[in-house]
């Protein structure tokens, strides 16, 4: 299955980049504001992410050292928009309390950390699951983690590149062990299943005119 898996991968990525162009992802202005964003955009939309990132940065608060002394009270206020803005301030919290204690608020340090082993640290932090650990890791950090989310799992299924039961981790490893290890391809190819999720391979899917569309006789007819 591997070379097969390996030349689907590539051909996916192929038609979706001619058709959609770069993808300019992820919208964050520095690492810091990415990781905040990252932490955010749980359970909502971008644009609503946007909004409380906008707030923070209104309020000086696009810092650690900011984020550090800010009540938490006060942090759920400014990121309301967001939605599920008490327990997004939580997590951000922990978050922080976690950079500081670790690495001292330094996220150049705690980027420093070989990857393994800092996926795992960032897992361990209260709040930071899997997708939300490797989008700080890709596009903050730089490093080579591929990022899985629902979308991922719906184009892959729907094309019968995994199993209905397939888990985060080996979606993750079908891409990191049949693409380049090469930050910007992990990049690009996440973003434009992104794209694709959202406007083709909805829960209803609209093939017309998907980029994967020729590829259909592949998919499962009654997902």
């Amino acid at each position: 299955m591997g070379s097969r898996t390996r030349d689907q991968l590539r051909k996916f990525y192929e038609a979706m980049y001619r058709a959609l162009g770069p993808q300019h992802w992820w919208p964050g202005e520095t690492p810091t504001e990415i990781v905040i964003g990252a932490i955010l955009t749980q359970n909502t939309a971008w644009a609503n992410v946007e909004k409380a990132i906008t707030s923070l940065r209104r309020a000086g608060c696009i810092d650690w050292t900011r984020l550090c002394e800010i009540d938490t009270a006060d942090l759920a206020r400014l990121i309301r928009p967001a939605g599920y803005f008490n327990v997004k301030a939580r997590r951000l919290k922990s978050f922080v309390s976690w950079l500081w204690e670790r690495y001292g608020g330094d996220l150049d340090r705690m980027f420093a950390t070989p990857l393994p082993r800092l996926r795992e640290e960032l897992l361990g932090v209260p709040g930071i699951g899997r997708e939300t650990a490797d989008s700080i890791l890709l596009y903050a950090g730089g490093k080579p983690s591929f990022v899985v989310d629902a979308y991922t799992y719906r184009i892959l299924r729907r094309h019968r590149v995994i199993e209905d039961d397939a888990d985060y981790d080996q979606i993750q490893d079908l891409f990191e062990s049949n693409l380049t290890q090469d930050v910007a391809l992990y990049n690009e190819y996440h973003a434009l299943l992104v794209n694709v999720g959202k406007n083709y391979c909805r829960p209803k899917p609209r093939c017309r005119g998907c980029p994967l569309e020729r590829f259909e006789h592949e998919a499962d007819p009654e997902s």
